[in-house]
């Protein structure tokens, strides 16, 4: 048999692969320790496998190389055929392989090399196109919240019970101002904290109401949400006001008791 019709019969692609049958891997050893060309070309088309897995491979899982790692110590080593060095005088018998075989052959390992390409480029696609997706489904989510907030706020502002109630910085924070909803058929009060200067680091703000002349907390106001400044959120209710206050408070869950440094007001 020519090297050339060694070469391009399939079955050093086959070998390299690993698929390659007891009887075609013995054949092809000894093709390897009788023809140096052979050797060289088997070496280039292990070479060029290496290559594409290490250009394509996936980290797998840290439990996947335990798992493994456990399946090889409980086999057995596997059976390696040692085969004479090859003599000059020696006859090799040959076997004939048909042009559809180097051609199915050839093939096979195309198509598993394509599969294996195929099924990595689908898994990276498929990865992105769902990161892409859920993406998507966060902003869309996002814009209906929004949505949601813009209309309720103008609910708020044009309802015919609503009573605003403009909160005017002090000397202490001049450009300190806030916006007070109060329902007169409700007494809810919503706040509008949109004008506040950013609160200091440790620092917070909370809105208190003046009922009978004594202030009452009505709550922390938050003034930024997921990034994007507040707007119009609901306090605590009350049913008779004379006057609105912003205070500056250090940073807590728990309201004040009493208003540390009052930052704006508004009367009714």
């Amino acid at each position: 048999m020519e090297i050339n019709d060694i070469i391009s019969s399939g079955l050093l692609e086959l070998y390299a692969a690993g698929i390659a049958s007891e009887q075609e891997a013995a054949q092809v050893q000894q093709w390897v320790a009788q023809y140096p060309a052979v050797a060289d070309e088997l070496d280039q088309i292990v070479a060029g496998l290496d290559m594409y897995a290490s250009l394509t491979a996936i980290k797998p899982n840290a439990a996947v190389k335990e798992k493994v790692f456990a399946r090889i110590n409980d086999q057995e080593r596997a059976r390696v055929i040692a085969l004479p060095a090859a003599k000059e005088n020696d006859n090799f018998k040959t076997v004939a392989i048909s042009s559809a075989w180097k051609n199915a052959a050839a093939a096979a390992v195309v198509l598993l090399i394509g599969s294996a390409a195929f099924n990595i480029v689908q898994f990276n696609s498929n990865n992105k196109i769902g990161k892409e997706l859920e993406q998507q489904k966060e902003m869309v989510s996002n814009l209906q919240e929004q949505r949601k907030e813009m209309n309720d706020n103008w609910q708020i502002v044009q309802s015919k019970y609503s009573q605003p109630v403009t909160v005017n910085g002090l000397d202490v924070s001049p450009d300190a101002q806030a916006k007070v909803f109060w329902m007169k058929n409700t007494g809810d009060v919503y706040v509008d904290p949109s004008n506040l200067p950013e609160a200091p680091e440790g620092k917070q703000y909370e809105l208190w109401a003046i009922v009978d002349g004594a202030p009452v907390n009505a709550g922390i106001i938050i003034t930024t949400k997921k990034g994007v400044s507040y707007n119009i959120q609901k306090m605590k209710s009350f049913g008779k006001v004379q006057a609105f206050a912003v205070s500056m408070e250090n940073l807590s869950t728990k309201p004040a008791e009493k208003p540390g440094v009052v930052m704006a007001v508004g009367k009714m």
